[in-house]
């Protein structure tokens, strides 16, 4: 009687961790960096995690989030990838880049936290309604939302913001953003 009680606790233990697993996998997913587009912040084999219900209720995307989306690209088994970028406009926000220098609403945008801290590129776009100007950190090799591969990242393909980095663990902590 006593080992049917034992199997019991350990069943009911096992059920409990499951069922603890699984919201906690639809609250926070891991994710590893596997491009270079994000340098030098983010490096390939980053492990990091993403909160998928950042931006539930009041919560809206702010320009600095580092978020991951869905995209229209796929991977070598034919899967849309997901991407890990930077938001630099949000809807409303009037963005330009000429001569190398970002500018959001006619104000030259610090590009300081990027691999070579200017951009390539020539383009004069507003950013509509449900929609993101999102780009890499690593500007030179980032296809992102000055790309017609990419565009502009609808709202709803946004999977979460990127939150904390546990690997490597000589650059574990909190992901900030560099706007605030």
């Amino acid at each position: 009687m006593r080992e049917k009680s034992l199997a019991l606790e350990w069943i009911k233990d096992i059920v409990i961790a499951v069922i603890i697993a699984a919201v906690i996998v639809q609250v926070v997913k891991p994710t590893i960096v596997k491009e270079r587009s994000m340098e030098p912040n983010f490096y390939q084999n980053d492990y990091l995690f993403v909160y998928r219900l950042a931006y539930k209720g009041d919560h809206k995307i702010q320009r600095g989030d580092v978020i991951v989306f869905r995209s229209d690209l796929e991977t070598d088994s034919g899967k849309k990838k997901l991407l890990i970028k930077r938001v630099i406009g949000v809807a409303g926000d009037e963005i330009s880049i000429h001569n190398g220098e970002v500018y959001v609403n006619g104000e030259k945008d610090d590009q300081s936290y990027t691999m070579s801290g200017e951009t390539v590129g020539d383009l004069d776009e507003t950013v509509p309604n449900g929609s993101l100007f999102c780009m890499g950190d690593n500007r030179d090799v980032s296809i992102d939302s000055r790309s017609d591969q990419v565009g502009m990242v609808s709202t709803g393909r946004v999977f979460g913001k990127v939150v904390f980095r546990l690997y490597p663990f000589d650059r574990m902590g909190r992901i900030t953003n560099p706007y605030k």
